[in-house]
């Protein structure tokens, strides 16, 4: 049962949500919020003595001589600057004298069914029958000064999001300096901490390290979270597992440049806190303006890893994604990027959409190269206007020939880019984001429109909205292939130059939010070469993400175990593409791509027309296997059962039906193991009572003990979860298998 009180005589906050409580308090007469516990369901209301209160130094209320040392030990549900507090902030402001000093305490809250959203951002959603929210403002009275702390839980989640809003009533403009969008105090208990890491090709692997003294964290300047890092981060006790263990996860749904840290003071405290990075950032609060943070999601499980895992993915499926496609099955898409690159014609399209079509792939989606002179990736971006010279008859003619065939037609934009040949440079080379008088560098031979400008995005969205009107287009593939730099724009005067990064990301929003608007049955995947924008700000516009350039099977397994600690596999690109790999050079077996990809939205990366008839004449197969599973793998409750990045050796992991009834386990033999016959696997989720078959993928019982031939075996679920079973150790590397679990 979800409840939100205000325990007036305690003076304390709880929130109590499924398997969860969080709980508040406010102390002294000046009313600091003081952070008094997150963690598992507790009965009891009175839990202030786990701010330590009443222990020495004491409130200022009881021990003013020692203020600074009460300041620099309370766990502060809303750390401000400059007082005495010497941890990491949350907020910090420079009034008109130029000082950062603040100093915020409690003055009132409101308790209400529903959420509302966040102006100009991205948000969880829910309404008035399972959602409830708690807003707590602060105020510094001095500086006029007040801060709007927003708590959402929703039914069955084990999670609580948070946002802040800093409002001024000083009299006169201030600037905001610093807004963290939440705040975590709590005792260490000998974390460690897990967060992603990576590069092109090779985005969120898993690092698990101690929490150390001081500050550690992970960021991004990129004007995007980037490859390289990633907003999330967990704490967890040095036991923890996948499926045991206490485990704090924080993600941030935001697209843009943030700062997720974690401090260990000298109390062997831990503060966890996350937001927009503060580098650059300075943003203009005139009197009465206010300004709201992106949204942070803070999970909290008993159960490990994987129990935090399965509360993302129900929070971002449930309350996060939105639209036509939310809780649908994707078609398979075709892309023709690695099959043509830029040479291509239409006769070539319509050849591959013509063999595709008879294979059961769904979608051509036609990527970059199709509009503008856009011959190569040197020049054009920016004109969005199809180049009849590669499209005779245009879109439209290509599309009423793909939907001849039976199938859908996508297109690949990169809407943010310009190119300094193009149209549209030479028209409006002020367009560009640059230093003025300083010489911008080019990453991919591009540089990055202003979306800070609304006649730059209005412009922009006029090209797509034509395009997308001149033809069948259901599908669109956002993509961003460099990060930001050199940022000046000519609309901005020089004191609110350090609003860019955060009014160009509201930018994005707002374009991507026309354009799911004005075409709702659009599916639109977002990307930025690969994964640098895989973040659950992008997930409120479009319910999938590609998750990296790199398509092979085996560098996939890392990379989509990363992802999964997070974001649902319905979210997660994943293609087959051909082999040797266009990234790494690697050949792996046709069916061990496809197994790979089937734990995503699945799609062909690759020329189906070239493919050697042996992989071509398994793509019906895999077509059947994604339409027999993708129900299962989409909404069922993920678990990690191997981990190749532990182990080196064999990777495996399953999707289980949420009432238990059937699973899919895929397993990924990745190194061939000498002289061991068999390893032993464990399953998850199951009803301990029920009786289940093992299935291979064609239906064929999957025997894994001796037995008499031509006996079907049947299992209890504590048997395949406390037993267990053998997956044979014979098939060689890079082979891989799906078992069926299926109740009897």
């Amino acid at each position: 049962m979800t409840d939100i009180r205000y325990l007036e005589d305690l003076k304390s906050f709880k929130i109590d949500v499924a398997h969860i409580s969080y709980v508040m308090g406010i102390v002294d007469k000046e009313g600091f919020l003081g952070h008094a516990y997150f963690g598992k369901h507790i009965a009891d209301d009175d839990v202030s003595y786990l701010m330590r209160v009443f222990e020495p130094p004491f409130t200022p209320e009881r021990n003013e001589r020692d203020r600074l040392s009460f300041y620099d030990c309370f766990p502060f549900e809303y750390p401000t600057h400059g007082i005495g507090d010497f941890r990491e902030s949350a907020v910090r402001i420079e009034t008109g004298s130029g000082n950062y000093a603040n100093s915020l305490t409690f003055k009132s809250h409101r308790i209400y069914d529903g959420k509302e959203g966040i102006q100009g951002l991205p948000a969880t959603w829910g309404n008035a029958a399972d959602t409830k929210t708690l807003e707590i403002t602060l105020e510094d009275r001095e500086a006029g000064i007040e801060a709007i702390l927003y708590y959402s839980v929703f039914e069955g989640i084990d999670a609580v999001v948070r946002h802040t809003k800093i409002v001024n009533k000083s009299g006169k403009t201030v600037y905001l300096t610093k807004a963290a969008s939440a705040s975590l105090d709590m005792d260490n208990r000998d974390f460690d901490k897990i967060t992603l890491f990576g590069s092109w090709a090779r985005e969120r692997h898993i690092n698990r390290t101690a929490v150390n003294y001081g500050i550690q964290g992970m960021c991004s300047r990129r004007g995007e979270p980037g490859h390289q890092e990633h907003a999330f981060t967990c704490l967890m006790e040095k036991n923890a597992g996948q499926n045991n263990g206490e485990v704090y996860g924080i993600d941030l749904v935001y697209s843009g440049n943030f700062r997720t840290l974690t401090e260990r003071s000298q109390f062997d405290q831990v503060r966890l806190m996350t937001g927009i990075d503060p580098e650059d950032f300075r943003w203009e609060l005139k009197d009465g303006a206010s300004f709201e943070t992106p949204e942070a999601v803070l999970v909290f499980s008993a159960e490990g890893l994987g129990g935090m895992s399965r509360t993302f993915h129900d929070l971002y499926r449930e309350h996060l994604i939105r639209g036509y496609y939310r809780d649908k099955k994707r078609p398979i898409l075709i892309n023709n990027w690695e099959a043509t690159y830029f040479d291509f014609n239409a006769e070539k399209l319509v050849n591959i959409a013509d063999c595709a079509s008879k294979l059961g792939i769904e979608m051509l989606v036609l990527d970059d190269g199709w509009f503008g002179n856009r011959f190569d990736d040197n020049r054009a971006l920016g004109d969005w206007y199809v180049n009849e010279k590669k499209l005779e008859g245009g879109l439209k003619k290509l599309a009423e020939e793909v939907n001849r065939r039976g199938m859908k037609l996508g297109l690949w934009f990169e809407p943010e880019m310009i190119s300094p040949d193009s149209d549209l440079y030479r028209a409006h080379p002020d367009w560009a984001v640059h230093v003025q008088g300083r010489r911008p560098g080019l990453a991919r031979n591009q540089m990055v429109l202003d979306f800070t400008r609304e006649d730059v995005t209005d412009y922009v969205y006029s090209l797509i909205k034509k395009v997308l009107e001149s033809a069948n287009i259901e599908y669109v593939k956002w993509d961003m292939n460099r990060p930001l730099s050199d940022i000046g724009s000519a609309c901005l005067p020089a004191e609110r130059m350090g609003e860019f990064h955060h009014r160009y990301v509201m930018g994005v929003y707002k374009l991507q939010e026309r354009l799911v608007t004005d075409f709702p049955k659009l599916l639109l995947e977002n990307c930025s070469g690969g994964g640098a924008r895989f973040d659950a700000g992008m997930l409120y516009y479009g319910p999938q993400i590609w998750c990296s350039d790199d398509t092979d099977a085996v560098e996939r397994l890392e990379i989509q175990e990363g992802t999964a600690l997070i974001y649902p596999l319905s979210a997660m690109g994943a293609h087959v593409s051909d082999c040797p790999n266009h990234a790494v050079g690697r050949t792996t077996p046709f069916e061990t791509r496809g197994h790979v990809a089937l734990s995503g939205t699945f799609g062909y990366e690759l020329d189906v027309t070239r493919i050697s008839e042996e992989d071509r004449k398994l793509i019906p197969h895999q077509v059947e296997l994604y339409h027999r599973f993708n129900d299962l793998v989409r909404t069922g409750d993920y678990y990690r059962i191997a981990s190749f990045s532990e182990n080196h050796a064999f990777d495996c992991w399953e999707s289980v039906a949420k009432d238990g009834s059937e699973a899919l386990v895929t397993c990924v033999n990745v190194r061939k193991t000498a002289n061991v016959k068999s390893r032993r696997i464990k399953l998850f989720g199951l009803q301990e009572n029920a009786s289940y078959r093992l299935l291979n993928e064609d239906g064929s019982d999957f025997v894994q003990t001796m037995s008499e031939e031509g006996k079907t075996l049947y299992f209890h679920g504590s048997t395949l979860m406390n037993a267990g079973i053998n997956i044979p150790d014979t098939w060689g590397d890079f082979r891989s298998r799906l078992i069926h679990v299926k109740q009897a």
